[in-house]
């Protein structure tokens, strides 16, 4: 090689080696704290891409996670309400059986049909504030079917619909005038205890035996609808399985992709560290050479 003053290649050579160093003792410390060898689009544009989706789609994951969720927390809240409200119908059934017995008077059945009055009113209670997140799940309400949102896209795929019917009203009139036929046609809570206590006031009228069957349709289709309630619990914990082992798999992938490996950033960083120095050094060398010359001078 020439020996010059005006161009100083060996410095030139050294300055390039430096500049590499540098970059990469900067890249080794830059994906040490943040623990991600992809930390920008110029790292790797294809990875960086990917990473981005990928992390895109775990939020989502995590999103429709939480709306399963909640999905099933309503269906729970639905279940205890129809398990109460099953209960008081159990208790009125087995009060008109009671009363069907032919052995009580006027104020014994008077008493049974107080009895029945306070289940029932509290059936309509119960239904009327049986509520989550706003809705009112039993009071007919809720016009068509529900659906909760457990994937990723907008397809059928990524959807459970709850039917509407098991929002359907749940009041004593409601289930009386759909499900049952009530003797003289009153539907109200007061013709439905004094049918099932066989006592109107005035008098003992009888056919609390019909009764025992009417109350039997309420009941199946109470249980018709919570049996519907378990079906669809189901497809949510299954969903909430699914939505968790592809949230695992995407991590493992934006892991493989994404995160840095320490131990050989840490080697990395050494090497960089070395070789920046050794250019450092050489720089000063280099940069003494073209005074060589004046010696030839």
């Amino acid at each position: 090689m020439a020996l010059t003053i005006n161009t100083n290649i060996s410095s030139l050579i050294v300055q390039r080696n430096l500049n590499t160093a540098t970059n990469s003792l900067n890249q080794a410390i830059e994906r040490m704290t943040t623990g991600y060898k992809i930390n920008s689009a110029a790292d790797n544009a294809a990875g960086y891409s990917i990473a981005t989706n990928w992390a895109t789609q775990l939020g989502s994951l995590d999103v429709a996670a939480d709306n399963a969720a909640t999905g099933a927390d309503m269906l729970t809240t639905l279940e205890d309400t129809y398990s109460l409200i099953t209960s008081h119908l159990q208790r009125v059934r087995d009060l008109t059986e009671q009363a069907a017995n032919g052995t009580y008077g006027s104020d014994s059945l008077k008493a049974i049909q107080s009895e029945i009055t306070a289940r029932l009113e509290e059936i309509d209670r119960i239904s009327a504030n049986c509520e989550f997140s706003g809705l009112k799940l039993m009071d007919g309400s809720i016009q068509g079917d529900i659906a909760l949102q457990i994937g990723l896209y907008s397809d059928a795929n990524s959807q459970i619909s709850l039917d509407q019917a098991l929002f359907d009203a749940a009041d004593v009139e409601t289930l009386f005038q759909t499900y049952a036929t009530v003797p003289g046609g009153d539907n109200s809570i007061d013709g439905v205890a004094k049918a099932c206590a066989g006592y109107d006031g005035t008098k003992i009228t009888g056919g609390q035996a019909t009764m025992l069957d009417e109350i039997d349709k309420i009941i199946n289709e109470i249980s018709s609808r919570t049996t519907t309630l378990g079906a669809a619990q189901n497809r949510i914990d299954s969903a909430i399985e699914s939505i968790n082992v592809q949230s695992e798999n995407i991590t493992s992938s934006l892991s493989t992709l994404r995160d840095a490996d320490v131990a050989e950033e840490s080697s990395n960083y050494i090497q960089a560290q070395i070789l920046q120095q050794a250019s450092a050094t050489l720089l000063a060398t280099a940069n003494q050479l073209p005074s060589i010359a004046l010696n030839l001078l």
